[in-house]
């Protein structure tokens, strides 16, 4: 799911009288990943991914959403300042709970092979480059950075795209050269579904089909079909981050608990499989 905060889910998947402060801690114990979203609409301050870190389980995973100001206003160009903001307000303190940042881009920008080879090209794929990108900071940042890393670790990175002109080879090519993950997303044909395997990993955001019940709710078949969909990247050796954003119907986590119980992968056999 994406997300955690919603006053819908409580009553429903919170119990009643748990407090605010103490919804990721449950939801963390009913689910295996979040994708955090509060990033994507400003820079999260470094205490604030403390908090998250602390807050969750050890083998819990955040994927991150990556800011709107790269993506939608700078939209990808001359982003190199935006990108060392982001990498230094605090993400790296998540350590091994990271999992992938996850890059959604706007409906209204089309492909342009020069403009998303370039920013692919400045993106950092493991912590010890971040920091060394996000010491390049700017001045607003002073005083509130986050610098520094507990280990080596790969940094993921998954785009997602909403216009149809992607759905292209010459874009899928991009992302293999980058090792940067295609995300599938299941949108109603609202945008390109791109079912490619770019990366060692797979991402999908699950936001809704044609199979769905009036209501937004994924029906079994859904479910047990992208169960089985999941396992067979699991069975090639990829690891998979798998979201339900249908979180206005109240869907979100029971459907992520639904998928879950139909995996069949022991995920102390299999470590580093990441799916909500």
């Amino acid at each position: 799911m994406a997300g955690w905060v919603y006053p819908d889910w409580r009553g429903t998947f919170y119990p009643k009288g748990l407090t605010q402060k103490n919804e990721l801690q449950y939801a963390s114990t009913h689910v295996t990943s979040i994708e955090l979203n509060g990033s994507f609409y400003s820079l999260q301050k470094p205490t604030s991914w403390t908090n998250w870190r602390d807050a969750t389980p050890d083998e819990f995973v955040f994927s991150v959403k990556a800011p709107r100001f790269i993506t939608h206003i700078r939209k990808l160009d001359d982003v190199h300042e935006p990108l060392a903001n982001f990498f230094a307000s605090g993400i790296l303190s998540l350590g091994a709970k990271l999992g992938a940042v996850m890059w959604q881009l706007p409906p209204s920008l089309a492909f342009d092979a020069t403009l998303i080879e370039q920013f692919l090209a400045q993106l950092p794929h493991t912590t010890t480059e971040a920091v060394a990108l996000a010491r390049l900071r700017g001045a607003r940042m002073s005083g509130r950075e986050y610098l520094d890393t507990d280990a080596d670790r790969p940094v993921r990175h998954a785009l997602e795209v909403r216009h149809h002109s992607f759905d292209t080879p010459e874009f899928i090519a991009l992302l293999e050269k980058h090792r940067v993950a295609a995300v599938l997303g299941e949108n109603a044909g609202k945008w390109p579904m791109i079912d490619a395997t770019t990366s060692d990993f797979r991402y999908a955001r699950l936001h809704a089909d044609e199979v769905m019940r009036e209501g937004g709710v994924y029906d079994d078949a859904a479910i047990e079909e992208w169960a089985q969909r999941i396992e067979s990247w699991l069975d090639d050796g990829l690891d998979a981050y798998v979201y339900f954003d249908n979180d206005t119907k109240v869907r979100a986590p029971i459907d992520a608990m639904s998928l879950i119980e139909r995996l069949t992968y022991d995920p102390d056999d299999t470590p580093g499989i990441f799916s909500l």
